[in-house]
């Protein structure tokens, strides 16, 4: 298997500012992460025999722990992942006034009075901006969590919770105060597992407030929402317990999300399938991450439920993907350009450097082992994949490797897989 090195593209120095700033908020970008994509971007080549096995297939491989998606109905172990069910409906562009009023996920407009601290009031003012979603199918259907971002019916959860209805099938949100509505993909990205839907025939919905991850601490205190098992507005807390985890959450056998490696945000903030989608918030109320995979120790049976490892996906990283998928129904992601394994003594090793790509133009070669980028450490393929996922095409970032024995320390201009896409 090929791991791939794939990032957003959207370039994070722009000479007129920001232009999503004042929908989403100061963009907090710039965290280090790792990369992954299919055919075209970088990718992980399978370990060579008598290598260390993976430990992006189940970052607690040690334990026999596999991470899998929350999806409603089932939780499933990383190797056999189970989606969070969801019609997808063809693609709709929002109107204009309506991807505008996008500020207000970020500016506050979400209904919630200052927190005190109490998990109770952080439920209080996030609930109203949580939906359950319900996907049918020519497959059957599913259950996952969503998070509304703007007040006109523009929602944010997992691609996996949407994508069987893509096909052909529908989709159908439930709000917090029992009201139904139709809903319709915006658009979906297998690389990030992310989606963006709209909600049909409503307006003046609380959107929530979208924070920023990349101040989050370990230890920090953060709250968990969403329908679990279909239990609507089921909320849970606990604490970060870990940054910059690397999980894969595709299913090996699905071609469009076999690449699926997120830069996660680890908790123990009980996650359960159902949860998928839905919002990870601090005492703030503010949201850091969207839950998309917990960790279990079996894919069936009482086994496949929380065992207090859940993962989610950066806020920051999420709110990127979310602007693309609004604004062109697609995404892109940065580039390293380069096929990598496991290194048998840690970091990743580059197997096949693509042509043109901005490793070959900082001088890479197969052979040559990646140990950091920026100042994170590189433990293998797929943590390098979930760390030049974090940035954005056209991002600089230091690459650190070494070669015949000898440490060398370089620039890289990060590419794009949009050019082929």
């Amino acid at each position: 298997m090929t791991d791939q090195t794939t990032l957003q593209q959207h370039p994070s120095s722009d000479p007129v500012g920001d232009p999503f700033a004042d929908r989403f908020g100061p963009d907090p970008w710039r965290p280090p992460a790792p990369p992954e994509p299919p055919a075209g971007r970088d990718q992980a080549a399978p370990p060579a025999p008598g290598e260390r096995p993976r430990r992006g297939v189940a970052l607690l491989a040690a334990v026999a722990v596999a991470a899998g998606l929350v999806g409603g109905g089932a939780g499933a172990a990383i190797t056999a992942v189970t989606q969070d069910g969801g019609g997808a409906a063809t693609g709709s562009t929002p109107s204009s006034s309506s991807v505008d009023s996008l500020r207000a996920a970020s500016n506050g407009s979400a209904d919630s009075s200052p927190a005190d601290g109490s998990v109770e009031q952080v439920a209080a003012a996030v609930l109203p901006s949580v939906v359950s979603i319900v996907e049918t199918s020519t497959s059957g259907g599913g259950e996952g969590t969503g998070v509304i971002i703007d007040s006109d019916g523009l929602v944010l959860t997992n691609n996996h919770v949407v994508a069987a209805a893509a096909g052909g099938g529908s989709l159908r949100v439930t709000f917090n105060d029992g009201t139904s509505h139709p809903a319709t993909i915006v658009g979906r990205d297998p690389v990030t597992d992310l989606a963006v839907i709209k909600v049909s025939g409503v307006s003046g919905l609380t959107a929530a407030t979208l924070g920023s991850s990349k101040d989050l601490d370990p230890g920090e205190q953060v709250v968990a929402i969403g329908s679990p098992l279909g239990l609507q507005g089921t909320v849970t807390s606990g604490i970060v317990s870990a940054l910059d985890r690397p999980v894969r959450t595709g299913d090996a056998t699905s071609a469009e999300t076999a690449s699926t490696v997120i830069d996660a945000i680890q908790t123990d903030a009980a996650i359960n399938p159902g949860n998928s989608g839905g919002p990870l918030v601090n005492l703030t109320g503010e949201v850091v991450g969207i839950n998309s995979a917990i960790a279990t120790l079996g894919s069936t049976g009482s086994q496949s439920g929380s065992i207090g490892l859940g993962f989610s996906i950066p806020i920051d990283q999420a709110r990127a993907i979310a602007r693309e998928l609004i604004d062109t129904g697609t995404a892109t992601h940065a580039q390293l350009g380069v096929s990598v394994q496991d290194a048998r003594d840690g970091g990743a090793a580059v197997a096949v450097v693509q042509a043109g790509s901005a490793a070959e133009q900082i001088g890479l070669r197969e052979g040559d082992v990646i140990t950091h980028v920026g100042a994170r450490q590189v433990e293998d393929a797929d943590s390098l994949i979930a760390a030049i996922r974090s940035y954005r095409p056209e991002d600089k970032v230091s690459i650190t490797y070494t070669r015949d024995g000898s440490s060398q320390k370089v620039t890289a201009t990060l590419g794009s897989d949009a050019a082929s896409s």
